[in-house]
């Protein structure tokens, strides 16, 4: 991820969390959070259980999140050297050379004393906003993306209806659709994956392939429109997840599996070396260190067929309940 795709996915996670943007800039933003981001975020447990026991009113945190470091490194020196710059011509104007200070004696642009009577004058500040650095590989970016899975993992959607329905004074009649993504991993010593999305229509127990496409392109919203119903679905949500378990077994059945026998005669070309290679050092041992040279033996016959034995896994990654117009 470049600093752009980093950028819109943190604003995406704020403005969903109803955070404050205080301040928004290409390379950074200022952002006072919300409750729920405050407590996903910040890592104050003992303080939100004592606002929660006593009802105070909650103070959450204000960060600045930098996703451009060396933009934002360039724009402040470039600041800085403007300020030198006039700076420079402050001290060289006949007016800055007649400054006074209490006793009526000059001040020179650049003493101690004119920055005291202010000449430079430090900022009235508000208190220190934390700044971190949110790039790909950094901590709090992990953090947002764990957080984002964990609350991310099921979802209940509903689609806007179009102008011309919210203009009708009928109602419409939504289907509601079970939607799984599915990861499958084939794995041995060498690995692929594959996403699979499956949508199962709950009024008829029809199972769509690339189920995230079809929502892909519509506008979603976690509230009910108006004059909205949803009917009843005859297929329970426990049938539908068998449906898509089947469809996965079924697919997987079709698969050429000769990458499994492939791992499978490199899993024994590796354990007869090994073995080979301790046998002849078990008998080559004495009795004092035997024990541990076997003991050696078989945690590398447990580390190569682990990592060559061919496997299947299947994952569920996310899902959720999306109601969408009758097609």
């Amino acid at each position: 991820m470049n600093a752009r795709q980093v950028q819109k996915f943190v604003m995406r996670y704020l403005e969903a969390t109803d955070c404050h943007i205080v301040e928004k800039h290409p390379a950074y933003v200022t952002v006072k959070l919300s409750p729920e981001a405050d407590k996903r975020l910040t890592n104050r447990s003992y303080y939100w259980s004592f606002v929660e026991r006593t009802g105070a009113p909650p103070e959450t945190m204000t960060f600045t999140f930098v996703f451009d470091p060396d933009k934002l490194k360039a724009e402040a020196e470039a600041k800085q050297r403007q300020s030198e710059a006039k700076s420079r011509q402050s001290a060289a104007s006949p007016q800055a050379s007649q400054l006074l200070g209490p006793s009526g004696q000059p001040i020179a642009g650049d003493s101690i004393l004119s920055r005291y009577f202010g000449i430079t004058p430090a900022p009235l500040g508000t208190g220190r906003i934390p700044r971190e650095e949110v790039t790909f590989g950094s901590k709090r970016l992990l953090q947002l993306f764990d957080v984002v899975k964990a609350e991310g993992r099921h979802v209940q959607l509903f689609e806007e209806p179009s102008a011309a329905d919210r203009r009708s004074a009928e109602s419409s009649g939504y289907v509601s659709y079970l939607m799984v993504n599915v990861k499958i991993e084939l794995a041995c010593d060498m690995k692929r994956d594959e996403l699979h999305s499956f949508g199962v229509d709950l009024s008829t127990g029809e199972l769509h392939e690339s189920f995230i496409e079809t929502v892909a392109g519509k506008k979603l919203t976690p509230r009910l429109p108006p004059r909205v119903y949803i009917a009843r679905p005859a297929v329970s949500l426990t049938r539908a997840r068998t449906i898509v378990e089947q469809h996965v077994e079924k697919l997987l059945k079709r698969y050429d599996h000769s990458w499994a026998a492939a791992a499978h005669e490199r899993l024994m070309d590796e354990l007869s070396r090994v073995d080979g290679y301790y046998e002849d050092a078990v008998k080559a041992a004495g009795d004092e260190v035997r024990r541990e040279v076997e003991k050696q033996w078989n945690k590398r016959r447990e580390e190569i067929d682990w990592q060559y034995r061919p496997k299947i896994r299947v994952s569920v990654i996310n899902g959720g309940l999306f109601h969408l117009k009758r097609p």
